[in-house]
């Protein structure tokens, strides 16, 4: 395989707005992962949610910036992203740049891994930091500043009244399903609005709703086993990472700590 003829067909499929052709350019266990949202996506999901929702309310141009790279099955090289207006047209002064970097197995991607700022200088977003916080790294999404404090309530009120966290099957999907709007905008509003990713948004809720039941006066009675599962959590190892690095502290030991206090030792 040609590198350089496989970022012009991969080119192409964004070109045309084309959400098959562009995941076709993945292996069948392949993934797309936008940095700046701290989102990774399957194949499916990166044609029927992500694309699907950016093709629908964007046209952009995509193009080549400099050279393509390559190097023991790895893939860089830095691109240009241009907005077109309904007729085609670019729409002056809102051009953004990126860098992708690709892990090639045989003829497609095992992973692409795509890092975008909004800048005035080319080359700008080759030094993006992943998870640095930025004002300007959702160059993609049309979500001004009334909408953000709107969905921002909204959200709240999903997981302060309605305990959705408590659902294990929660998706970034199916959260925006909820909240009637798109993929993109709930990540936003989630990684602008709140300062984290979308599952350690969630693992939030699911820990406090742990220390809750920990700190009961029947806890003691309480295997620390089903706790995972009955605030959310899909496995217990999951549960106990996230338990640790919010309190510091192991369920266990949390509740010993909880139960002393009560104690009054």
């Amino acid at each position: 395989m040609r590198p350089e003829n496989f970022i012009r067909s991969y080119f192409e499929a964004w070109n045309r707005c084309d959400a098959k052709a562009v995941a076709d350019h993945l292996t069948p266990n392949g993934t797309y992962s936008d940095m700046p949202r701290n989102q990774q996506l399957d194949r499916k999901a990166l044609i029927t949610s992500d694309l699907a929702d950016l093709f629908t309310h964007e046209r952009v141009r995509y193009e080549l910036v400099g050279e393509v790279l390559y190097s023991e099955g790895t893939i860089a090289y830095q691109y240009r992203a241009t907005p077109l207006d309904s007729a085609g047209d670019d729409v002056e002064g809102s051009s953004w740049f990126g860098a992708e970097f690709m892990m090639i197995n045989g003829e497609a991607a095992v992973r692409i891994a795509d890092y975008y700022e909004l800048s005035s200088e080319v080359g700008r977003a080759a030094d993006v930091i992943p998870g640095e916080p930025t004002a300007t790294k959702y160059a993609r999404s049309g979500l001004n500043d009334a909408q953000m404090e709107r969905y921002k309530k909204r959200l709240l009120t999903f997981m302060g009244v309605e305990k959705i966290y408590l659902n294990s099957e929660m998706t970034l999907p199916a959260l925006a399903g909820l909240m009637e709007c798109s993929v993109n905008h709930v990540s936003q509003v989630i990684n602008a609005g709140f300062g984290v990713s979308f599952y350690d948004y969630l693992n939030s809720y699911r820990i406090e709703e742990a220390k809750r039941i920990l700190s009961g006066a029947d806890s003691a009675s309480q295997a620390i086993l089903d706790i995972p599962f009955e605030v959310g959590f899909n496995t217990n190892s999951a549960f106990y990472a996230a338990f640790k690095k919010s309190t510091g502290q192991t369920p266990a030991q949390y509740r010993r700590a909880q139960l002393k206090l009560a104690a009054g030792d």
